[in-house]
């Protein structure tokens, strides 16, 4: 996969610090500028504050959970280019629905592959009009 010129932020939103962890450190191999967030709180106030391009989101949080998360996120008018990809054990066919009626823009099952997640960054930010130039 090409490497892209601007480093596109990546906020991964889990409650399990390992998996979040990993994620961002394996992304930040390929050139992504990441962030991290524990809790669905915690990621509303890292995406204010860091204004990604990608948010790959955990639904099952305790407290405020990714679908929650992912509702407030597209009510703020500075994320509506943001994608949005739900990123779950939760493949049921509901639970697909669901993630696309709040405003999601892609589904990956976890475990995944570094492959299938890098894939579904560049899809999800295809369809929302590719990265975008961001002030840090």
């Amino acid at each position: 996969m090409d490497q892209p010129t601007i480093p596109p932020r990546i906020l991964i939103v889990d409650d399990n610090d390992a998996a979040a962890d990993i994620a961002a450190e394996l992304l930040g191999l390929y050139n992504y500028k990441t962030a991290v967030a524990y809790s669905g709180t915690e990621g509303l106030q890292t995406a204010m504050a860091f204004m990604p391009d990608v948010v790959l989101l955990d639904l099952g949080m305790p407290g405020m959970d990714g679908y929650q998360v992912a509702a407030a996120l597209r009510a703020m008018p500075a994320f509506q280019e943001v994608a949005l990809i739900a990123f779950t054990a939760w493949d049921d066919p509901a639970t697909l629905a669901r993630t696309r009626s709040v405003g999601f823009d892609q589904h990956i099952t976890k475990p995944s592959s570094l492959d299938e997640i890098l894939n579904a960054i560049h899809s999800a930010s295809a369809m929302r009009g590719g990265f975008h130039q961001k002030t840090a």
